[in-house]
């Protein structure tokens, strides 16, 4: 359920970090899809027939790759994520986490598409201890109370414990992949509650973590004790924080408390509001994707990449 109209820690994952997810969040899409002359249910209806044959812009010499479903083996569990990359070599490996609501067919695209750019990419089901694969389905949208309802459960099963201890198994899963150079340190995605799951394990294996990106992060920086951007000097990797334009008018602070911290700790950031965004811009599937600027952070993903994680 949604408390107060704020996802936050002790209403959703335990976590002390507002994932965004809001009722204002979900006012502001409604606003959205009026503008473009849409209602939720087109949005849904279109959105099926759109997640399943939508494609992602051509990547120029994308490279053929190699797709799986795997299990790994976690403290709590066998975590199903999703492992695809480049056929042939060894290459830089990163983890991206989904947003909210989970593993699902466009994070799967995003996923294969860091791999035809040239990454060992594993795309992981965060919420593997209380479901296997995708909790929703193509074209359901968290602006459902329904859709909310369900998805709860499965994010109150998270924190910033699980968040640390499932990514050192998916770094350790990683680093016994032929298809993975481990000369070279690992990348991160994170989209909106996962945002933070980017700063936590940079911090937790600095020796492994050379780059990380929040995409319309939620709870970067708060006034907790336990706040991610307090955990800044811990960190030996580079940073992208993609912020909506919608996310910075309610918490305008964010962005300058993340400058500051990145600063005084030496950490290269490259912090930036995206105009004309609403919250979950990035994902194709999302009732807000915005093409132009999803893809201007990708490209900016791909700079700190490839420079980052040589």
């Amino acid at each position: 359920m949604i408390n107060d109209g704020i996802c936050n820690a002790e209403t959703i994952d335990r976590s002390e970090e507002a994932t965004m997810c809001d009722e204002l969040t979900v006012k502001d899409e409604e606003e959205f899809l009026r503008k473009h002359g849409l209602t939720r249910r087109d949005f849904g209806k279109g959105a099926v027939g759109v997640t399943l044959s939508m494609m992602l812009p051509a990547i120029a010499n994308a490279m053929d790759v190699v797709e799986e479903d795997v299990l790994i083996k976690t403290p709590d569990g066998m975590a199903d994520c999703y492992f695809v990359r480049p056929a042939e070599g060894a290459h830089a490996a990163v983890i991206v986490w989904p947003d909210i609501m989970g593993i699902r067919t466009s994070y799967r695209m995003m996923g294969k598409r860091l791999a035809e750019s040239g990454y060992s990419t594993l795309v992981v089901n965060p919420y593997y201890r209380t479901a296997k694969g995708a909790v929703i389905e193509d074209g359901e949208s968290f602006g459902t109370p329904a859709v909310r309802e369900r998805l709860m459960p499965h994010a109150r099963s998270l924190s910033p414990e699980t968040c640390v201890s499932d990514g050192r198994a998916f770094v350790d899963y990683l680093d016994a992949q032929a298809s993975v150079d481990t000369n070279r340190k690992i990348g991160t995605t994170g989209y909106c509650m996962t945002g933070s799951y980017t700063m936590r394990l940079a911090a937790a294996m600095p020796e492994r973590i050379g780059a990380g990106g929040s995409f319309h992060g939620g709870g970067l920086a708060t006034d907790s004790e336990s706040s991610p951007h307090l955990l800044a000097p811990k960190m030996q990797a580079a940073f992208l924080i993609a912020i909506a334009a919608n996310d910075d008018e309610k918490d305008p602070n964010a962005k300058v408390l993340l400058r500051e911290a990145f600063d005084n700790a030496g950490v290269s950031a490259e912090i930036e509001v995206y105009e004309d965004t609403l919250h979950g811009w990035c994902p194709p599937d999302s009732r807000v994707y915005n093409e132009a600027q999803a893809e201007r952070a990708w490209s900016r993903l791909l700079v700190l990449f490839e420079r980052e994680l040589a």
